[in-house]
């Protein structure tokens, strides 16, 4: 199965996820379940074929780790719709897919079986595929951040939370898997290069907002009771900018986090002090 079919399967994919997203926006849960899945199986359909034809996983250039993100992205979605319901979340999803199936489409690559000795590794599969997996469920909860901050809401918060927490063990596998390999392949296992230095970055971005959150959560059992005292005492409209103002940090962090990310995939690529010198640039 060849790249010039891949326009095939991504309209197919693509016409069940939106049949999808439209049966999930209009509370059809079952049938917005099925399109989607179908949808992930015939886009997983091409990712085989096209990897039985290259006789190597697609996962070297930058088009084939956006084919796995765009695959990734709806599983979340899926995930996420199953789990918390939230009937919009495969429609903001399958937009993200979109773009990056798009971004393939006009912006083709050329795949041949080629396979640098270092990529000849049992790491390289399990390295980029929770890697990318990571960044499908950070994804959804980058989405999940922006309406809340549209919405001035912290309802969403805790999926939120949850898909970060998920997100960032994944992350952090990827992160491991990545040094134990390099030690392997190139004897350290840590050399700070550019892709490296943004992973770290992203990383600690995404563990501050956690820090911020369970700090959040501790404290707002004990500041019930000074809450109710600061009413007494001070406008109710001082109290509810003070919650705005940490609702608007917060969120604001977690959509910094998810930029930092897109630095640490595919930004890196465009620094000029990655050109020549980073492992990490495809």
């Amino acid at each position: 199965m060849t790249w010039s079919v891949f326009i095939f399967f991504a309209s197919a994919a693509v016409i069940l996820w939106a049949g999808g997203s439209a049966a999930a926006m209009f509370a059809r849960r079952k049938m917005a379940i099925a399109l989607i899945a179908a949808g992930i199986l015939v886009y997983s359909a091409f990712i085989a074929g096209f990897w039985i034809t290259l006789g190597r996983p697609p996962l070297r250039t930058t088009g084939e780790t956006r084919l796995w993100y765009s695959f990734f992205m709806m599983l979340s979605a899926m995930l996420t719709y199953i789990r918390w319901g939230y009937r919009w979340i495969p429609a903001f999803s399958l937009v993200v897919a979109t773009v990056f199936i798009c971004l393939n489409l006009f912006r083709p690559e050329i795949h041949d079986e080629s396979l640098m000795p270092a990529l000849q590794s049992w790491w390289f599969i399990p390295h980029v595929t929770v890697y990318m997996f990571s960044y499908s469920l950070l994804g959804c909860a980058f989405i999940l951040a922006c309406v809340s901050l549209f919405r001035k809401t912290d309802e969403y918060l805790p999926a939120a939370d949850t898909l970060v927490y998920i997100g960032l063990a994944f992350l952090s596998l990827g992160m491991l898997s990545g040094s134990l390999w390099a030690k392997q392949a190139w004897g350290d296992y840590w050399t700070w290069d550019p892709k490296e230095t943004w992973a770290a970055a992203t990383w600690l971005s995404y563990l501050l907002y956690m820090h911020l959150r369970q700090g959040s959560a501790l404290s707002s059992v004990t500041s019930a009771g000074s809450e109710a005292i600061a009413r007494q005492n001070s406008p109710a409209i001082e109290v509810a900018s003070h919650s705005n103002k940490a609702l608007h940090r917060t969120l604001f962090l977690l959509i910094f986090s998810f930029l930092l990310l897109q630095m640490c995939w595919w930004g890196v690529n465009y620094l000029p002090s990655a050109q020549g010198f980073s492992l990490h640039t495809y």
